[in-house]
């Protein structure tokens, strides 16, 4: 039985047994109430699914400040180990937000469960049109970015960029559809890799006193500027902005609390406290080695590459911090499918969306989300041509936007809750919408004209849609008078109407079946003035004649050479001509056993159908006799 349209299906959950009490049979009881629970993400598994975003930050998070800095010439490059320990700190603020989101909120949501609950309609629609657009952005970043990895390695695949990319795509999509448990034990080892690997970079930079090797910036132009004697403050807040790209994809783990096995919440809290304090580690780190080896930026050669010359020298070891890189950027597409799925069915679930979107198939997949963000990621990467530079501008701004509505409307959650250190609580979700508020500020106007104006465009085109979905889902819920006690059902007197166009097995069962659905069977047929038409009409007719089924047989006569136009006039008048009777047009086809042999017929079933919705109220029902 299906939900109607404004209303969500309600699931009837048995009440738990009392006697239950300890933790280990709770845990039992709870495994068996939730069968699909092992296709749900533990802490370990959820680290791998849904941090890569933010773990591969640390590839360009540190290296978009570097490239600001360096505009002030190595006085600015002095500022790196500031400006990373200020977004460390916002870090902490966000990694302490967002728990208390996934406590607050733990059906996943994120900024839009937020905003909804505190903020109004309109602001938890723009909320939910920011983390959209920044998971597609995300997935054609990522994948872009780990392919001008993979190409850098090897020019010789440059030309084949764009088919790498898809390639890409069509590996994690085909992951994520097995189920999310499925992906995350499949990235659970290049996460791994990663992240082992640039913290023993990190160590074993701290142990030296000068760069084992700079073979890897050798020959390249640099791109610092002139020496400048101050560093002023706008330069340094762009620089700040530029860096907070490396926090995209903290908020994925509150998106996606009912991913988790229970209890969900906590699972997901320390699952974002782990990655708050690995990623915070890792910037930190390489911002200390930035300092330390008086790194300066040149062209070509990314900053994380440079330090892992300088620690681990021009060997194997460099090499593995690259192909891991590369890896790991190509795959942290995959927080976007753990995520967008998610929120996508949240937003079905407030008729914002299609209530496809709500579906779950085997494996707790959320298919049609998965696949959705699978097909306008891959026309973002044909339209860009496989270009990371043409999507970056682009990235970081929608994040933003959903960091300050999620902390905006937390302060409000604390106000209204007003529980232990309520105000502390407040106070922290404050900073931290002020800081973010800030940079998406900063970063629009920076980023402009690079691109960022596309995203000033889509993001109210995106929540105007969700509202026009709603009014729509409204205005049917209104027609259906969903919410209130129907009639008592009760019997009219029901005519069936029968195309036929020969004698069969076909035409006998649809006439029997017609006959058990109404009070009254009318079989009709449609001639055309042609003589070969006419010919065939009237040896139908003595045919039926001698058949006799015990129904008429009604000639409908047409000037125009159409068949559903008649059929549904005729239906039409007679259900004007006798009001209050149930009308249906039982339309019969027959369907044979091979696919193939099926684009073999004529489809004229299906061009009654669609004239019969069309001028009429009648029913429509497709017979189909199985030719097995």
């Amino acid at each position: 039985m299906s939900a109607s349209p404004l209303s969500p299906c309600s699931v009837e959950h048995p009440p738990p047994d009392r006697a239950e009490s300890s933790p280990g049979a709770r845990a039992a009881g709870s495994a068996q109430a939730d069968p699909g629970s092992r296709h749900k993400l533990t802490a370990v598994t959820g680290l791998a699914a849904l941090s890569l975003d933010a773990m591969a930050s640390v590839a360009y998070g540190p290296e978009a400040i570097v490239l600001v800095l360096a505009a002030a010439g190595g006085h600015g490059l002095g500022f790196t180990l500031p400006v990373t320990l200020g977004i460390a700190v916002l870090l902490a603020v966000l990694v302490a937000s967002y728990r208390q989101v996934i406590a607050a909120f733990p059906d996943g949501g994120g900024s839009y469960a937020v905003a909804r609950a505190h903020l109004g309609a309109r602001t938890s629609l723009l909320a939910a049109a920011s983390l959209v657009l920044d998971y597609v952005l995300n997935v054609a970043v990522a994948v872009t970015a780990g392919v001008a990895a993979l190409t850098s390695a090897f020019p010789a695949l440059h030309e084949e960029r764009l088919w790498l990319c898809l390639a890409v795509l069509v590996l994690v999509t085909a992951v994520n559809l097995r189920g999310i448990v499925d992906s995350a034990r499949a990235f659970i080892v290049p996460t791994a890799v990663f992240v082992c690997s640039i913290l023993t970079m990190i160590v074993a930079g701290l142990t030296r006193d000068a760069p084992v090797s700079v073979a890897a910036s050798a020959g390249h132009a640099s791109v610092l500027g002139d020496d400048a004697t101050a560093v002023g403050a706008l330069l340094l807040l762009k620089a700040f902005a530029s860096g907070c790209s490396a926090l995209t994809g903290v908020e994925a783990i509150a998106n996606a609390v009912p991913s988790f096995r229970a209890p969900a919440a906590r699972r997901a809290q320390r699952t974002e406290v782990a990655l708050g304090a690995l990623l915070g580690v890792m910037l930190i780190g390489l911002a200390v080695l930035i300092s330390r080896f008086g790194l300066q930026p040149v062209a070509d050669v990314t900053v994380l590459a440079q330090l892992a010359d300088a620690s681990l020298g021009h060997n194997w070891a460099f090499y593995l911090v690259q192909f891991a890189t590369v890896a790991l950027l190509a795959l942290s597409a995959n927080t976007s499918f753990g995520g967008l799925p998610v929120l996508l069915e949240l937003l079905a679930r407030d008729h914002c969306l299609p209530h496809v979107f709500g579906l779950k198939a085997d494996r707790q997949v959320r298919r049609h989300g998965v696949l959705t963000l699978a097909v306008v990621s891959a026309v973002l990467l044909v339209l860009s041509g496989g270009d990371t530079n043409t999507l970056v501008p682009l990235f970081a701004i929608g994040v933003f936007i959903g960091f300050t509505v999620a902390q905006g409307g937390m302060v409000l959650h604390w106000r209204k809750v007003r529980g232990p250190r309520w105000a502390g609580k407040a106070a922290l979700n404050g900073l931290g919408a002020l800081l973010t508020g800030v940079s998406a500020v900063v970063v629009t106007a920076t980023k402009f004209h690079d691109g960022a104006w596309l995203i000033v465009v889509a993001l109210p085109l995106l929540t105007a849609l969700f509202a026009r979905v709603r009014r729509a889902y409204e205005e049917i819920g209104a027609r259906l008078e969903v919410g209130r006690v129907p009639r008592v059902p009760r019997r009219a007197r029901s005519v069936v109407l029968v195309p036929v166009s020969s004698l069969s097995r076909l035409t006998g069962e649809a006439l029997g079946a017609a006959v058990s659905l109404g009070d009254e069977v009318h079989a009709v047929t449609v001639c055309h003035p042609d003589a070969e038409d006419r010919a065939r009409t009237e040896a139908l007719e003595r045919d039926w004649a001698r058949w006799n089924p015990g129904v008429p047989l009604v000639t409908l006569t047409s000037e125009r050479r159409t068949v559903g136009r008649p059929v549904a006039s005729y239906a039409k008048k007679l259900g004007s001509a006798e009001p209050g009777t149930r009308l249906t047009v039982l339309i019969p086809e027959a369907e044979p056993a091979h696919l193939w042999q099926r684009l073999l017929h004529n489809q004229r079933g299906a061009v009654v159908a669609h004239a019969v919705r069309r001028d009429t109220d009648a029913a429509v029902c497709r017979l189909r006799l199985r030719l097995d």
